[in-house]
């Protein structure tokens, strides 16, 4: 990827859940996992997509028109986007009177993209916030998130890396130099259940979380580690006490945060027009009881039990 561009799915302002303090979280496109339970499925392709809103639409086929691969056709039963054939141009998007195809993904500029971002200055200042880079997964276009990272770092802003943790350790080497604060994600500790939910075991994931922890901890830096709980993959008191024990067993006791993401379901929606089946449209929020039951796990394994916490929208 280039160091001057990159691709770039959305930009949150105001955003409290991503580090400290109000923050910009910059989403990048592009994953290195593929997790059956993603939230995020129009990260997961590096490429610019397509979907439509048929809410929006007001049937004037102006889209049809537009589109020079024949890739659309509209019926009764709605848009039909035929992806072997798209390209994510984004041409019809542009077309579009009332925004009912709309493009998932946009090439920013560098300069660009900082000048846009420190629009937020005096919010990060008088909150202690900053700017997060997320995904996707970041370190699948490394030069321009390290770019961007030190573009920020040098504008005085405080800067955090959200990332799984599935890359090459010089990914990491090459962007921590910039970053003040990661959080990191630790779903399964088990190698195999690890591959089968994710696509991939996770040795390199957990030895560049060493590398990351080693890195934070000589230098005064913050880690966080985020578990989201999946209904029936990741959210069992097994799982839970062996995230802990790692925790308390490898990370130099750096770690400030380990925040339990509770399950949701509100992507559904965007597998469907993305044309991708999701295993979990069925299944409903985590009761929060069962929150605090797996919370209390998670003190009891090892950690500090300060520093356990646990998010997201539960079912009463």
């Amino acid at each position: 990827m280039a160091k001057d561009s990159g691709i770039i799915l959305e930009i949150q302002r105001m955003s409290t859940e991503d580090g400290p303090g109000i923050r910009t979280t910059v989403f990048f496109k592009g994953c290195s996992l593929t997790c059956v339970w993603c939230h995020n499925p129009e990260s997961i392709s590096l490429k610019p997509e397509i979907h439509w809103i048929g809410s929006r639409c007001i049937g004037c086929r102006t889209c049809l028109k537009t589109c020079r691969l024949n890739a659309l056709s509209l019926d009764g039963k709605g848009m039909r986007i035929d992806r072997s054939v798209c390209t994510g141009c984004g041409d019809c998007a542009e077309a579009c009177p009332s925004t009912a195809m709309e493009l998932l993904g946009h090439a920013w500029d560098l300069e660009a993209l900082i000048a846009e971002l420190i629009k937020d200055q005096a919010y990060f200042e008088a909150s202690g916030g900053g700017i997060t880079i997320s995904g996707g997964e970041p370190t699948m276009q490394t030069p321009f998130a390290s770019a961007l990272l030190q573009g920020i770092k040098a504008r005085g802003i405080h800067t955090a890396l959200d990332t799984c943790g599935q890359c090459p350790q010089k990914s990491l080497e090459t962007l921590l130099p910039f970053t003040d604060m990661v959080l990191f994600d630790v779903k399964l500790v088990d190698p195999q259940a690890h591959l089968a939910f994710t696509g991939h075991t996770n040795e390199l994931i957990l030895a560049n979380l060493k590398q990351v922890a080693a890195h934070l901890h000589g230098r005064g830096g913050v880690l966080w580690i985020r578990t989201p709980i999946i209904p029936q993959a990741t959210d069992t008191p097994e799982n839970l006490r062996a995230i802990g024990a790692f925790i308390a067993h490898n990370l130099n006791g750096c770690v400030q945060r380990w925040e339990l993401c509770a399950f949701n379901n509100l992507c559904r929606d965007t597998y469907r027009r993305l044309d991708k089946v999701w295993g979990f449209k069925d299944c409903e929020l985590i009761p929060k009881d069962r929150m605090e039951e797996l919370a209390a796990v998670a003190k009891s394994s090892g950690v500090d039990q300060g520093i356990v916490y646990w998010s997201g929208a539960t079912r009463l």
